[in-house]
């Protein structure tokens, strides 16, 4: 079985930043891609940014040039790095993870992330 469990949560002001970590534990494998997903109220959940574990990226254009993705592949640990925070950041993040020689896929419990304007 395998854990994910996210951290850096909490509430701040527009333009300013948090960084939330990630950490995988438990029978790993393999770790391919990691990815945070994020989910507003009454909306669907949606991914904000992935890294392959060969360090790839990809974002959402509404992050892109703010949010910054990184991962410690001898840690198990994905980070995101949110600068120029919005309002419309608020939602919980949820780190995603694909594990083993099948890509299952994991989530964490989510952490709450709250922009005041």
């Amino acid at each position: 079985q395998v854990q994910l469990v996210e951290s850096g949560g909490g509430l701040v002001q527009a333009g300013g930043s948090l960084r939330l970590s990630c950490a995988a534990s438990g029978s790993i494998v393999r770790l391919h891609a990691m990815a945070w997903y994020r989910q507003a109220p009454g909306k669907q959940r949606d991914m904000v940014a992935l890294i392959t574990n060969g360090g790839s990226t990809d974002y959402a254009d509404s992050v892109k040039g703010r949010f910054t993705i990184s991962r410690d592949n001898a840690k198990n640990t994905v980070y995101l790095q949110m600068n120029s925070l919005k309002p419309e950041d608020t939602a919980v993040y949820y780190c995603n993870a694909l594990v083993g020689i099948n890509a299952k896929n994991y989530w964490g419990q989510g952490t709450q992330v709250t922009v005041s304007s």
